[in-house]
This record gives C-alpha cells, sequence and structure tokens, in this order.
C-alpha cells in the first residue's frame, strides 16, 4: 500500500463487517454524518484510528508500519542516540509483504536486484525468503 486513505479502508471494513450505523454513533458519540465524514478523511487522528480498530478488530496501524518497511529508506548512521522510546527490531516483515515480494519475482514484475534496491532489503534476506517460502508456492499436488 503506497497511498493510505485511511477513511476509506476504516468504512470498507466497517461495512464488511456490516456494523449498524447506530452502534458505531454511540461508540463514537457521534451523529451518523460525523461518522461519514471520518469515512472521506485521507488523514485522522491516531485517537480516533485506535476506536476504530477496537469497534472493527483491526489494526489499521500495521497498514502504516507495513508502508514504513516497504517504502521508507532505512537509514545508516553511525551516531547512536540514547533514548527512552521503546526500541524495534529493525526489519520486521510481516508473513503478507514477503509473499508480497516473492509475487513480484515470480511473476516478473521485478527482479531479484531491483527488489533488493528499491525497497532496500538485504541480498542475504531475499535469498533466505527464497529458500525458506519457494516450497509452499511450488508444492505438487499429489496425483494417485
Amino acid at each position: 500500500m503506497k497511498n493510505i486513505h485511511i477513511g476509506k479502508l476504516i468504512e470498507t471494513r466497517w461495512r464488511e463487517l456490516n456494523i449498524p450505523i447506530e452502534r458505531t454513533c454511540r461508540f463514537f458519540k457521534l451523529c451518523e454524518e460525523e461518522i461519514y465524514e471520518m469515512f472521506r478523511l485521507e488523514n485522522m487522528n491516531s485517537h480516533d484510528i485506535l476506536k476504530w480498530c477496537k469497534l472493527l478488530d483491526y489494526d489499521f496501524f500495521r497498514l502504516y508500519s507495513q508502508h514504513l518497511i516497504l517504502y521508507s529508506p532505512q537509514h545508516k548512521s553511525k551516531i547512536k542516540i540514547d533514548t527512552s522510546l521503546p526500541k524495534f527490531r529493525k526489519s520486521i516483515y510481516t508473513k503478507d509483504i514477503i509473499d508480497f515480494i516473492l509475487s513480484e519475482i515470480n511473476d516478473g514484475a521485478r527482479t531479484k536486484a531491483q527488489i533488493s534496491e528499491y525497497y532496500r532489503i538485504p541480498k542475504t534476506t531475499l535469498y533466505k525468503w527464497i529458500a525458506k517460502y519457494s516450497h509452499e508456492n511450488n508444492d505438487p499436488e499429489t496425483e494417485e
């Protein structure tokens, strides 16, 4: 997901779950028009996104995390800065991201070198994924 329109994505999930507008209005303590206005927002404050996550049982923040993994260059800074903020592992790729990247290779959309350069994924990591997950896509069906 290169462009995230959070309101549209929330509306899609809301409609999939068939949650009544009345229940949604009570949950947010807003009127119908205000709820529908939220669906038109490309950006939304984190407090409201968190509430949508709870109501719709879906982690909308993960959309942003995956976007960062795929589209944000990793900074190779030699300066170490102490911080009181939580530290996360640099490269946490979900199975969905790995599948997407491997499908780009399998479909011929990008070469391994292009994937490595465009998404800034180390070649060793990419080749490990290919070795580990290629058998999942090539399981021959047993014929008797």
